[in-house]
């Protein structure tokens, strides 16, 4: 008899997906200016009272100060979370997902670019495929992103 893992089956094609939409999140959040919101300097003339039933005031300005403030904060942390969990992984794995997902250029980076020319000596398919999931396991360990199989559903 075969033996048996405890461990779950590791659904590569959906995790592998959700490393790369979290670098693609990554490269939005770290190369991408945001357009801070603003208050509104048009004047709003009422016959109602300023407050609600529940006599409570709004600030408009204080509520777009905070959200400029936590987003930029929120942007900041997962940019340096994600750069924690690819600086803690070895050389090859961080420098192929620095290369080819951590750049400005992702767009027209490509994979074979980066294991054909990049790499220095280059290397082939296979080995980068496997570089690259070994890569992919890592982050989405560290990053809380593995996805397991449902033997019920698939």
């Amino acid at each position: 008899m075969g033996q048996q893992s405890f461990l779950p089956e590791i659904d590569r094609k959906r995790t592998q997906a959700a490393v790369e939409a979290a670098l693609e999140k990554y490269r939005i959040y770290k190369y991408l200016s945001v357009e801070e919101r603003e208050a509104s300097t048009t004047a709003a003339y009422s016959d109602m009272p300023r407050s609600s039933p529940t006599n409570v005031t709004s600030d408009q300005t204080a509520n777009i100060a905070i959200h400029n403030v936590d987003s930029q904060a929120f942007r900041k942390e997962y940019c340096e979370r994600v750069e924690r969990a690819v600086k803690r992984m070895p050389r090859l794995e961080r420098f192929l997902i620095e290369e080819r997902y951590m750049t400005t250029e992702h767009d027209y980076i490509t994979d074979q670019r980066v294991y054909s020319f990049v790499f220095q000596p280059p290397i082939s398919e296979p080995t980068y495929s496997k570089i690259r999931w070994r890569a992919f396991y890592k982050l989405a360990s560290y990053l809380n992103l593995m996805i397991t199989k449902n033997n019920k559903n698939d």
